[in-house]
């Protein structure tokens, strides 16, 4: 996002002032506190942030974000003093820390995303509405412009809330935001044929292990498993 800082207007901080876990996500909390050991419960503060995140944004409708009552309320979970929580939400790009869209459109513009047509991608984003840093106005997108997302094989690629969309163009993104505006599920992955990270078409080398757990090893003249020096 354009400015991802937290949000200090008193009508926003009163209305998250007496945030508490929901039934589910407090017996959640407890889970994940238990994972670490006595003393080290700071530890748990990365899944907690997100945690609450995705509560508020199952109470507001959207991808979630973390007001700074929020981040205090984690705090206190785990005599966690504020300004560390706040230390750990600036750093990681996971966390928003002001409102965002029912959708949070991450588009990769690192070098080979670029190379790949991630201008193409961004300008299916801005024909639709979307604007850099901006929720729309109906408040489903919000659009950023993100560095390396870990799909280089894949670019140009986005990821939407939880999920990669790969391989894209201008028409094949298109065709997810037309999807997730009418309320459709469009899959995630690559959007070409390929698997996974395989070449388009199928893989072009290794093509047994495709079909099951193929042992190469004689072919290549290597002793198996326990033998040899």
């Amino acid at each position: 996002m354009a400015v991802n800082a937290p949000v200090e207007d008193p009508q926003v901080l009163a209305q998250w002032q007496d945030f508490a876990w929901t039934a589910d996500n407090a017996k959640r909390a407890t889970e994940i506190i238990a994972r670490y050991p006595a003393g080290r419960q700071h530890s748990a503060v990365l899944p907690l942030l997100d945690l609450a995140q995705r509560q508020v944004g199952a109470q507001t409708n959207t991808q979630g974000w973390i007001p700074i009552p929020v981040m205090e309320f984690v705090g206190r979970q785990i005599d966690m003093p504020y300004i560390r929580v706040l230390e750990v939400a600036t750093f990681y790009t996971m966390f928003n820390l002001a409102p965002v869209g029912r959708f949070h459109v991450q588009v990769c513009g690192t070098t080979p995303c670029m190379l790949r047509g991630s201008d193409d991608v961004l300008d299916a984003c801005y024909k639709k509405g979307l604007e850099k840093g901006h929720t729309t106005p109906d408040g489903l997108f919000t659009l950023s412009e993100v560095e390396c997302l870990g799909a280089c094989a894949n670019a140009p690629m986005v990821q939407i809330n939880d999920d990669n969309y790969e391989d894209l163009t201008f028409d094949s993104m298109t065709a997810i935001l037309d999807s997730l505006a009418a309320g459709k599920a469009p899959k995630p992955g690559p959007q070409v044929d390929r698997q996974t990270s395989a070449p388009e078409g199928g893989p072009t080398s290794l093509k047994k292990m495709a079909e099951r757990n193929y042992d190469y090893r004689s072919q290549w003249g290597a002793a198996p498993a326990g033998e040899g020096a």
